[in-house]
């Protein structure tokens, strides 16, 4: 399995939350486990911990699809992550999110992306969730090519620059409603 994560000890630098066991932000192509990526950001003090898994479903756009291949910038892809979790942590100073995200061939059902959120209050954790996968649609270096009956496409992927406000802002208002 090649993960990536945050440089040096493998722990945050934004929360500190999770085990050397387990980064709280990783790019991999081994299959994702929502339980571990739970257990990366999970402390006892916590009242609410969301879990999202984003799966590869067999229908899109009209087409049967057969399988999706995942590319990403590792390196910059954890970055990104890092900076999503900065950006939470700034609305929702007492979350903390864990961000995994498979690339290679991911198969009709797996998942391709585990965003987990903790937190002492359930609003907090959900929010910090929908803001995470907003941003990871937006800023993340990961690209999806798509392979159904038929063809294949590339699914256009990070569109947004990191420092463009205005979409940290639609990401912040799609998180809170």
């Amino acid at each position: 399995m090649r993960r990536v994560s945050a440089p040096g000890t493998g722990r945050s630098t934004i929360s500190g939350g999770y085990t050397e066991q387990m980064p709280a932000f990783v790019v991999t192509v081994a299959p994702l486990d929502p339980a571990a990526v739970a257990a990366a950001v999970a402390r006892s003090g916590d009242g609410a911990l969301t879990t999202f898994v984003g799966l590869v479903r067999e229908r899109n756009a009209g087409r049967a699809v057969l399988w999706l291949d995942y590319e990403a910038f590792a390196p910059l892809a954890v970055k990104a992550f890092e900076r999503i979790a900065a950006e939470a942590a700034e609305k929702w100073p007492d979350a903390r999110i864990a961000i995994h995200h498979r690339t290679g061939r991911v198969a009709i059902g797996e998942a391709s992306i585990v965003i987990a959120a903790a937190s002492p209050h359930r609003a907090d954790a959900f929010a910090a969730s929908r803001y995470a996968i907003e941003r990871v649609k937006q800023i993340a270096p990961i690209w999806k090519h798509e392979h159904f009956e038929g063809g294949d496409v590339w699914i256009e992927g990070a569109t947004a620059d990191p420092a463009d406000e205005a979409a940290r802002q639609a990401a912040l208002e799609r998180a809170c409603t």
